[in-house]
């Protein structure tokens, strides 16, 4: 039985250097478009993580809500309505503001996200914080994100090794005059493009803390409970043909979607994403066209000897566009091997959720597949016109 290496091959591994450098080239725009789709990625999960933590079925929020690290409060009395409505079991607001932590080594502020609710009945699915509840009845009693950057100091560090009587102190914004807090737990949740940390207090904490930065019936966020069986968009529309014009409702997954459309089209991050990934695709395709249209012209007189002797066109397109597939599989490889690295690196280095899904490294096969064959199809162009003259 006799193995017939294949001539698109043996073409491009005539000139090994350019080989090795065509495949580094191309490894190289995969390895961009997995970086811009673990960024993208990382975006909407962190955007999203208090969305996809919350427990509820329906969600109230302002009608200038545009994302839950704006302040858009609406009246608590709002919230209360709806507990007159079919179907509608129980209603938790949440209240939602950035304040300062003072760093308790180096004593430096920085900004860090409050989150407020009746530790009577937790609006968030996080274990640790099921665990703590009965910590936050007790006043001034916070439970901090140990996913929190690396600048709010060693406070789960000391807390982990025993250190349970940490006290930290809070600044509202625009204040010089800070709040003295207790460190009663840890939790999981991590930052996000807009929030360095998070930390977790009561709602008569949480008022303390911000003592005139609002009133205390004007909540962000209303968590509605449904009766099991209740259908959760027939509620939804009574609310909202009820409901005076000032609030919207949100079934779970449309506030997820809102978060993320949010952060997708109206802010500067998910434009560039978008821009950078769109880019790294045309730049590859120029790529791989040189790289192509420059073997073409190297073996042009094979091509026309090829065809004097009784191979058709068809047969010559067929082997460019192998060398296509050749260059696109060899060069996902290393791509998706060194992505797989860097994201380890970044997610370390950031505390963002950058991971390797299969739907990425699907997405970037196919899209480096058809990058390649598109190019091929550009340059088969010169190859069309390749004569058996040209032979003598």
């Amino acid at each position: 039985m006799n193995f017939k290496i294949p001539l698109a091959w043996l073409q491009l591994a005539q000139q090994r250097i350019r080989f090795l450098v065509a495949v580094a080239g191309i490894a190289f725009i995969v390895l961009l478009m997995f970086i811009q789709l673990g960024f993208q990625d990382a975006l909407y999960s962190s955007a999203t993580a208090v969305h996809q933590s919350l427990r509820g079925d329906l969600f109230l929020v302002s009608s200038q809500y545009k994302s839950l690290t704006s302040n858009q409060s609406f009246s608590r009395s709002r919230l209360y309505q709806a507990l007159g409505f079919d179907g509608v079991e129980s209603v938790s607001p949440m209240y939602l503001q950035f304040a300062k932590l003072k760093n308790p080594v180096t004593h430096e502020k920085y900004s860090i996200y409050v989150i407020g609710f009746d530790p009577g009945k937790s609006v968030l699915n996080i274990p640790e914080v099921e665990q703590n509840l009965d910590k936050l009845k007790i006043p001034d009693i916070m439970l901090f994100d140990r996913d929190s950057r690396s600048e709010f100091g060693p406070i789960a560090e000391q807390f982990d090794i025993g250190n349970t009587q940490q006290t930290i102190e809070i600044f509202p914004f625009n204040s010089l005059i800070g709040y003295r807090v207790r460190v009663g737990g840890l939790f999981s949740l991590g930052p996000s493009f807009g929030v360095d940390g998070n930390l977790i207090v009561s709602d008569s904490t949480f008022l303390r803390i911000n003592p005139n930065s609002r009133p205390a019936d004007m909540i962000d966020v209303g968590v509605i409970s449904l009766k099991a069986g209740s259908d959760a968009n027939k509620v939804l529309k009574q609310l909202e043909a009820n409901l005076p014009n000032d609030v919207q409702v949100f079934t779970y997954q449309g506030f997820i979607d809102f978060e993320k459309k949010y952060w997708a089209v109206r802010t500067p991050i998910g434009f560039i994403l978008n821009l950078m990934l769109t880019m790294a695709s045309v730049v590859g395709v120029v790529i791989v066209y040189q790289i192509l249209y420059s073997n073409i012209a190297t073996q042009f007189i094979a091509y026309a000897t090829l065809k004097a002797i009784g191979y058709a066109n068809g047969y010559l397109l067929n082997v460019v566009f192998q060398q296509a597939l050749i260059l696109a599989f060899l060069s996902y490889i290393p791509g998706i091997i060194l992505s797989v690295a860097l994201y380890d690196f970044a997610m370390k280095a950031t505390k963002l959720p950058i991971m390797m899904n299969w739907n990425n490294a699907l997405l970037v096969l196919i899209s480096t597949v058809l990058m390649c064959i598109t190019s091929g199809s550009l340059a088969i162009n010169k190859l069309r016109s390749a004569d058996p003259a040209d032979i003598f």
